[in-house]
């Protein structure tokens, strides 16, 4: 086992009717008056914003709500939030949605504590040095915010999108309740177990693979929320299919998959330059950018690859070179299960591009050449520009 440092402070409240008492529990944090932020119409037409503000109201919390938090969350909404209730007293931020508003709470977080402009953190211009008290009320199971070090956003100005890592990204608790999650779209349930599998999966590849309780944490975490996936597609209220995946979500990403080892991440940045350019879903792109990255780094340690698969897909290919690509092919076809797309012609918000599209792709995501991703096989600009062009098919 290598060398780990591991911080999960975020107290869990999972189960039913959870949502009913996230007053009480920010009473308990020491709250008292409350920015709610939360997505589109669904919050509202389903009720859970509804009970929110009742349970607020109960534990005697003053509270102003925000709606409108869009998917790839963007830096002009998030700025505004921090100029409008910069010196109003806000001493609590609540998120009721999933990770596009868990990201925006962060941000805006960042901005009323330790002033604007918000993007400086992400640019790595400034540091966090503080935060506001934080919660949520979990509606989409995918991001793993609620329990996660990160938050992305989305300079639409400029068409960029960045991500900043910091223990005040930590929110103090999540309220969890799987019920919430049924009348998710099909799709966005998908690209739910998609984000859920790739941030295990880019932790997985890492730079050693010597640390065995790390590993079977995550060959246990990949079977459940793939067997649990696929059944909730099939019927949408099955409670024990939607707990599963939410509690998957946050341990997929709260760094317990990965301990021990350095985080690659190379299909998420890959991924980030699709969704800054053309608003794809944030799971669209790692399905469509995980196949071609694993066929082209495959040769790195395809036992890797083989191992993975075993666990996993009950691959009993012996050769490990043929069991790599079994297994690269196992994930793709389970995505196509799911309904997401592999490739860009797949994806209707990409479609198939012109070749000078591609190269400013992979120099976004190499930051104008100045920069290589990921630790199993680094990856330069050049190599970016060949797994762009492998899915622009």
């Amino acid at each position: 086992m290598n060398s780990f440092t591991y911080y999960s402070p975020t107290r869990v409240h999972f189960g039913p009717k959870t949502t009913d008492q996230v007053g009480q529990y920010i009473r308990e944090s020491g709250g008292t008056s409350v920015l709610v932020l939360y997505g589109g119409g669904s919050a509202v037409k389903s009720g859970t914003l509804k009970r929110v503000t009742d349970s607020l109201a109960a534990a005697g919390l003053s509270y102003v709500c925000e709606g409108g938090v869009q998917p790839n969350p963007r830096l002009a909404f998030a700025q505004g939030l921090v100029d409008r209730y910069q010196g109003k007293g806000i001493d609590f931020l609540l998120a009721v949605g999933g990770g596009s508003v868990l990201d925006t709470m962060k941000a805006v977080s960042h901005g009323l504590t330790c002033g604007s402009p918000v993007w400086d953190f992400y640019e790595g211009k400034r540091t966090v040095t503080a935060a506001l008290p934080m919660a949520s009320v979990l509606t989409i199971a995918a991001a793993g915010s609620e329990t996660s070090d990160s938050s992305v956003l989305t300079n639409e100005a400029i068409g960029v999108k960045r991500g900043v890592n910091t223990p005040f990204n930590r929110p103090l608790f999540a309220v969890m309740d799987p019920e919430l999650t049924y009348t998710l779209p099909p799709y966005q349930t998908a690209c739910g177990v998609t984000d859920i599998m790739m941030h295990t999966l880019d932790r997985y590849f890492s730079d050693h693979d010597d640390d065995y309780l790390t590993d079977a944490i995550a060959h246990a975490l990949l079977r459940d929320v793939m067997d649990a996936g696929l059944l909730a597609m099939a019927e949408p209220d099955n409670y024990s299919a939607r707990s599963e995946i939410m509690w998957c979500g946050s341990l997929s990403h709260n760094d317990l998959t990965g301990l021990g080892h350095t985080k690659d991440f190379s299909v998420h940045q890959l991924g980030h330059e699709l969704s800054a350019r053309f608003d794809l879903a944030h799971g669209a792109s790692l399905s469509i950018m995980w196949p071609v990255w694993a066929r082209y780094v495959a040769g790195t340690n395809p036992a890797r690859f083989a191992g993975l698969g075993r666990a996993v897909l009950n691959i009993t290919e012996a050769d490990d070179a043929t069991a790599a690509q079994l297994t690269i092919s196992g994930f793709e076809g389970y995505w196509q299960r799911l309904g997401m797309p592999v490739c860009f012609s797949q994806a209707k918000e990409v479609g198939v591009q012109e070749d000078s599209v591609l190269q400013a792709l992979a120099l976004g995501c190499s930051r104008q050449n100045t920069r290589k991703v990921g630790v199993f096989r680094p990856i330069d600009t050049a190599d970016m520009l060949e797994l762009y062009r492998a899915a622009n098919h």
